[in-house]
């Protein structure tokens, strides 16, 4: 059975109980949003405060007044949404996040730490604690002939029968600047991605993407 949880830590994430029912991360993207409808009635009030019917944002999260979330939406502690930020809806962002100038995300779990801080696009997505998008980034999640994804691992596949999925970026991933992620891709956890990259298939933890090659970094085993 292809793993891929081991890569995320789930202790970082709100969404711990919901994603731990599943086997692989991307099957709860499915139901995300029916998912935060519900968990965020149970978020206290005194710690978040209710910007929109389903757009909840803990009250030191910072939150651009040119910023736009949509419900269902939920944003945590000492995370900052920066100016033209636009939060489609079906969004749980973790603690001490960054979503910058411009930065697009649609049905996407940002655990703690996680940063989209420059002109990011992130479609369909799971970004794991501390994982860092590079400024143009842009993780697609739809295929241009519109076919289901098929995840990639190896000689393995799997067939997800999705027909937008975008990318799973393990703990403490730097993606690099202008480099996209294909639909289906899976970056490991401390993997590398070098600027300029185009990524389909599977990036091992503690390697480094490089012009299509993949290279083991020095002190770290695969």
């Amino acid at each position: 059975m292809l793993t891929f949880f081991q890569s995320l830590d789930l202790s970082h994430t709100q969404a711990k109980s919901y994603l731990s029912a599943y086997d692989y991360p991307w099957e709860g993207l499915a139901g995300l949003k029916e998912f935060l409808r519900g968990f965020g009635t149970t978020l206290p009030s005194q710690e978040y405060d209710e910007l929109d019917h389903g757009v909840r944002v803990h009250k030191t999260a910072r939150v651009a007044p040119t910023a736009c979330l949509l419900p269902p939406c939920i944003v945590g502690a000492n995370t900052e949404i920066r100016h033209g930020a636009y939060l489609r809806g079906g969004v749980l962002v973790g603690e001490n996040c960054v979503v910058g100038n411009s930065t697009e995300i649609k049905n996407s779990i940002l655990f703690d730490g996680a940063k989209a801080p420059h002109f990011n696009y992130v479609g369909d997505s799971i970004l794991g604690f501390n994982a860092h998008l590079g400024a143009g980034c842009v993780l697609s999640n739809v295929k241009s002939d519109r076919s289901p994804i098929t995840v990639r691992k190896g000689e393995e596949s799997l067939q997800t029968g999705l027909q937008k999925l975008g990318a799973i970026v393990g703990d403490y991933a730097e993606i690099g600047c202008n480099s996209v992620l294909n639909p289906g891709s899976v970056v490991g956890k401390r993997a590398t991605v070098y600027p300029l990259s185009s990524v389909r298939g599977f990036v091992p933890e503690n390697c480094i993407w490089k012009n299509g090659v993949i290279e083991r970094k020095r002190g770290y085993q695969v």
